[in-house]
């Protein structure tokens, strides 16, 4: 990581950190940058918590937008941290695999997470969605489920600056997910400090 560890936090960023510790089950990963700035910090650990565990998108679905955006930022740590928890919840793992090659993935019968994608892509990628793509998504996820999935979207993004910016190491053990982005096969050391 571009930045040394917290070797002693403030009281703010203590009680920061016990709160995203309780939640999350650790204070780590990008969650060691964001506590640069406590506030800004706790606010987007709440919108990371509404996105991750109560929008009112389901859980499948959910981990399907978290993944597209890190696939557009090619943000390894949230991919690594997330790619199979996608499948545990319902994406099929062929899918994932195709998502993380660059290629369009084939949902199969699950239409939802086609639209979903189509949707996401062309947000992230043209930076607004055709009045066919709109209407798709409206009547699959209605007003709610749309302003939910674009908040998720841009909360995954921010994150995903923050994780490449601040170069957040990968766990011990992972390995880079897409290595022809950087152009090496990275692989986090076994020996490194556990976050």
């Amino acid at each position: 990581m571009r930045l040394p560890p917290l070797d002693e936090l403030t009281p703010r960023q203590a009680e920061i950190s016990e709160r995203i510790a309780s939640r999350r089950g650790g204070t780590r990963g990008p969650f060691l940058v964001w506590l640069r700035s406590p506030e800004l910090c706790e606010r987007v650990e709440a919108l990371g918590a509404f996105c991750r565990f109560e929008s009112s998108l389901p859980l499948r679905l959910r981990e399907l937008s978290l993944l597209i955006a890190a696939r557009h930022f090619d943000a390894a740590y949230s991919w690594n941290a997330h790619a199979d928890k996608a499948v545990e919840v319902g994406i099929p793992a062929e899918s994932v695999q195709q998502l993380a090659q660059g290629v369009t993935p084939d949902f199969g019968d699950d239409h939802e997470a086609a639209i979903l994608y189509r949707f996401s892509t062309e947000v992230l990628e043209k930076h607004f969605v055709s009045d066919e793509t709109f209407a798709a998504g409206l009547a699959a996820f209605g007003e709610q489920g749309l302003v939910d999935l674009i908040g998720s979207l841009g909360n995954y993004s921010m994150l995903a600056m923050l994780l490449n910016t601040f170069q957040v190491d990968l766990k011990p053990g992972w390995t880079e997910p897409y290595p022809d982005v950087r152009g090496f096969a990275k692989v986090a050391p076994e020996t490194a400090t556990p976050a």
